[in-house]
């Protein structure tokens, strides 16, 4: 049984929740190392419209999977802590993440769910992190048995009542709440309705114990491949339908074998992208892209692919984007320095606090032909020459097209069917033709 205390102070946690958290949110992943590719940076001196920080990565001791350990690793435990606290300081959120994809975090026992929640209450406290993000992967999370309400493996029960009080004893001890986040891999979430074992919705428990604690859930929509979108179709990872199939389902919820999930609200989802296609093993999306899905999503655009929203007002509360990584992020040769973010203004621009914000409108153009067979045409009242131009094929693959004021040449597609995507100015256009 739960000590009625400790129900009385996880409810009372929930009421200090939506107020701390920044909204819209632009989630990014800290490398806590240095790397050729994609090279640290200090962490008082990201771009400023990262609002969420996610240092990556508090991970096991050596020769345990379960007392948690974290060491700035190219400055000096007081400067890293003097740089959480500038952030702090401009209205930003600094969170410890756990896990990563290498580390293997198992609470097998209540021993060790104890040592867990020592160590990790330890490191909040001596960095002054924000909130936890729980980023645990692999064999980490996994289900044998039970059910999403009454989970009966031992590393789930034990990783739900650690995250309780881990989160009990900093409203304790602050007088406030700790943030709460989950970056689950698809096959952990949406994954349950293909089957309900192994990693496969493994983490529906946790978020539907934690559910009113936690701030953000942003799905890692990358590495993934393909699933199931809750209209019972499969959907491909870099594609505007994916991201608007795999946020849906989590807002909407959905059967599994172990039971109905219940979805979550709308202003504790994110959409989780890479920041480049250096950054991920697969599912980059090119930033049109991601804007026409999360419009849709928002209510705010038209339908970018074949997948209808349930729910045909959309989301306007969704809470923002993630991704991974801030890094990756600005490293020029990843797709431009500080795309992401700026995509991210771009989406959300009305309610970010940056200086020259831009807001995107969807244009009423004619395109035609449609269908065709060599050149696209478009009213030049929409553009002379236009910005940008994007064709993607079915599976999301971006496909290079000739194109000027003139029209766009698609007379090297095979036949098929395609999503056209072009930027002037401002204004944003998008439509599905078929190639014949």
């Amino acid at each position: 049984m739960k000590h009625f205390s400790t129900f009385i102070i996880l409810l009372s946690i929930t009421l200090f929740a939506q107020a701390q958290v920044p909204n819209p949110a632009l989630v990014g992943y800290f490398h806590n190392w240095n790397d050729f590719s994609a090279p640290y940076i200090q962490l008082d001196q990201i771009d400023s419209r990262y609002n969420i920080i996610d240092v990556a990565f508090a991970v096991p001791a050596t020769g345990t999977d379960y007392n948690m350990v974290f060491t700035p690793d190219q400055v000096s435990q007081s400067v890293f802590i003097s740089q959480i606290q500038t952030l702090q300081l401009q209205g930003k959120k600094v969170i410890i993440s756990i896990g990563g994809a290498t580390a293997h975090v198992s609470l097998d026992n209540t021993t060790e769910r104890d040592v867990f929640v020592s160590s990790m209450t330890t490191i909040i406290n001596t960095y002054g992190f924000d909130g936890i993000d729980i980023d645990l992967e692999g064999s980490s999370v996994s289900v044998t048995g039970g059910t999403i309400a009454a989970p009966t493996d031992p590393k789930i029960v034990n990783l739900i009542d650690a995250i309780r009080q881990i989160m009990a004893n900093y409203y304790a001890q602050h007088n406030k709440h700790l943030i709460l986040t989950m970056a689950p891999e698809t096959a952990f979430v949406q994954g349950g309705q293909s089957a309900f074992g192994g990693i496969w919705g493994a983490y529906l428990p946790v978020i539907h114990a934690l559910r009113d604690s936690i701030d953000i859930l942003h799905v890692q929509l990358y590495n993934s491949g393909t699933m199931y979108g809750i209209d019972g179709n499969i959907y491909a990872q870099g594609t505007a339908d994916f991201i608007i199939a795999m946020t849906e389902a989590v807002i909407v919820g959905f059967n599994t074998s172990g039971g109905n999930f219940a979805g979550l609200p709308a202003s504790k989802v994110a959409v989780g992208l890479p920041a480049c296609t250096l950054a991920a093993g697969g599912g980059y999306t090119d930033p049109l892209i991601v804007e026409s899905a999360v419009k849709y999503l928002q209510g705010t655009g038209p339908k970018p692919g074949t997948y209808t929203l349930f729910n045909t007002a959309g989301y306007p509360n969704l809470r923002g984007l993630m991704t991974w990584s801030i890094n990756w992020d600005a490293v020029a040769s990843c797709n431009g320095a500080y795309t992401f973010a700026q995509n991210y203004q771009t989406i959300f621009g009305s309610s970010v606090d940056v200086d020259d914000e831009v807001m995107m409108s969807y244009a009423d153009v004619i395109i035609y032909p449609n269908p065709v067979r060599s050149v696209l045409y478009f009213n030049n009242d929409f553009v002379t020459t236009p910005e940008m131009v994007r064709v993607v094929n079915s599976t999301g693959a971006i496909i290079p097209v000739k194109f000027d004021n003139n029209g766009i040449d698609v007379s090297s597609l095979p036949s098929g069917i395609y999503l056209v995507y072009i930027k002037s100015g401002n204004d944003v256009f998008f439509e599905r033709i078929m190639k014949y």
